[in-house]
């Protein structure tokens, strides 16, 4: 295998364990605002020992996610040094806001989150968490606006050529406003509130089950629920406008996910099945015409197909409509999830239900895998190209390192995330096997007997 396929796989395989954890800390940053709000309102002690039963699992996913983000920047330099050099320029400015907009905001508040409970003021500490949460939020955005510009560069020129060419700001605004970044943003943005939602559900569910925490278990239940349903249909409606983006920005890469090599009338969606690469179609359930009609408002209006691009430009038609189609499976498992929530919402609140209980508990991981598929998708449907029709991937890898190299550092990286994989899973069963509990507070001595174990 070649230098430029294995840093691939390297990369894909930072970026998998990487992408568990940020959504989910963007996620919870929402919820734990929501939560800590609720609390400064009603005084309840339900919800204040649930603030402070997520906040550490908050700084849980949290930490994962600061460490294992470093790993990008190392193999950007080791392993992508030519597309380091060509977009420094551009993804310096970009990185360095993040820097200034969302890692220091988090490094300075995050502190008084975590431990400022009994030293500052409710109202003080409540401001630190909203602080903490908008400097997720912006983490988000500018990495997502670097991703974005990768996908449809704008704003910028080359200059130089060869291995000395470079992309150079011509306008910033239009590097930050690219045409797929406000779409990208939201899509992601709401796909990690789905993730914080899930695991409130996820928690609480599994409170209710062992018949412990039973007051805080109904409240996170209750309000992961509530935030996932309205977050899923939001995301339908910016699913549908990403989408359409894609159709018009990069066509080509709409091609594969959707898996049409052939342009024709009355395009076809593919709503499950299996790309025949060699024969060049598509073995699937299909409803004539809806594709047209979602992309274009028009049943008849064709979708362009595979044919009418070069096959070098191609992306894996296969792992990209796979990929695809697994993170669009995933949103309607949890869409159905959710409504079954608020179908059978009274019998769960009296006890009952407990089968739905066991399915919650355990589809917090739906959002996650759904996240990283559709990373997976962005990130495949636009091979060839490291940055859409300026460098391609090929181009970008370091010239110095040889297989044996990235080999090694691929086994590396396996073990390493083996280990803090492992650690985490533990730490995180010990946060919420002891549950929302604070020494601290005297009204939350199990004088409840619900709430005791």
């Amino acid at each position: 295998m070649d230098v430029v396929m294995l840093s691939r796989i390297q990369f894909a395989l930072n970026i998998t364990f990487h992408y568990i954890f940020p959504p989910m800390s963007i996620g919870l940053g929402l919820m734990l605002v929501i939560i800590e709000g609720f609390y400064l309102k009603t005084k309840s002690h339900t919800w204040y020992r649930l603030a402070r039963f997520f906040t550490k699992i908050f700084a849980l996913f949290f930490a994962l996610g600061v460490a294992s983000g470093f790993v990008q920047v190392f193999s950007f330099g080791n392993n992508w040094a030519e597309y380091s050099i060509f977009v420094g320029d551009v993804f310096g400015g970009v990185l360095a806001a993040e820097g200034v907009f969302a890692f220091f905001l988090e490094a300075g508040f995050i502190g008084i989150m975590l431990f400022g409970w009994d030293r500052v003021k409710p109202t003080t500490h409540y401001v630190s968490t909203i602080l903490v949460a908008i400097g997720a939020h912006f983490s988000a955005t500018w990495i997502v606006i670097a991703n974005s510009w990768m996908q449809t560069p704008a704003g910028y020129k080359v200059v130089g050529t060869g291995s000395e060419s470079r992309a150079v700001i011509t306008n910033l605004w239009d590097v930050f406003f690219n045409p797929s970044t406000v779409d990208r943003l939201t899509h992601v943005i709401l796909g990690c509130w789905i993730n914080g939602a899930f695991m409130l559900m996820s928690i609480g569910g599994y409170y209710l089950l062992r018949n412990r925490f039973q007051n805080e278990g109904r409240a996170a239940f209750k309000l992961g629920a509530i935030v996932a349903f309205i977050v899923l249909i939001l995301q339908l409606v910016e699913a549908d406008q990403t989408a359409r983006g894609v159709a018009v920005n990069q066509p080509e890469k709409f091609a594969a996910l959707e898996g049409v090599y052939k342009t024709e009338p009355y395009t076809p969606i593919n709503v499950v099945g299996w790309v025949d690469a060699e024969n060049q179609e598509v073995h699937s359930i299909q409803i004539p015409g809806l594709l047209s009609f979602l992309t274009y408002r028009n049943f008849e209006t064709p979708v362009r197909g595979l044919d009418q691009f070069p096959k070098e430009n191609w992306a894996n038609v296969p792992l990209v409509f796979q990929a695809y189609h697994l993170m669009i499976a995933l949103w309607g498992l949890m869409m159905f999830i959710s409504i079954l929530t608020l179908i059978f919402w009274k019998s769960i609140m009296r006890g009952g239900s407990r089968w739905l209980l066991w399915i919650t508990t355990f589809a917090v991981f739906a959002p996650v895998i759904c996240n990283i598929a559709g990373w997976y998708t962005a990130e495949l449907g636009r091979q060839p190209w490291i940055v859409w029709k300026v460098l391609r991937t090929a181009e970008g890898v370091s010239r110095s390192i040889v297989s044996s190299q990235v080999v090694g550092s691929l086994i590396m990286f396996i073990c390493i995330y083996l280990l803090l994989g492992s650690l985490f899973f533990f730490l995180l069963n010990r946060k919420i096997q002891h549950g929302p509990t604070d020494e601290h507070d005297e009204e939350n001595l199990y004088s409840n007997p619900q709430n005791g174990a």
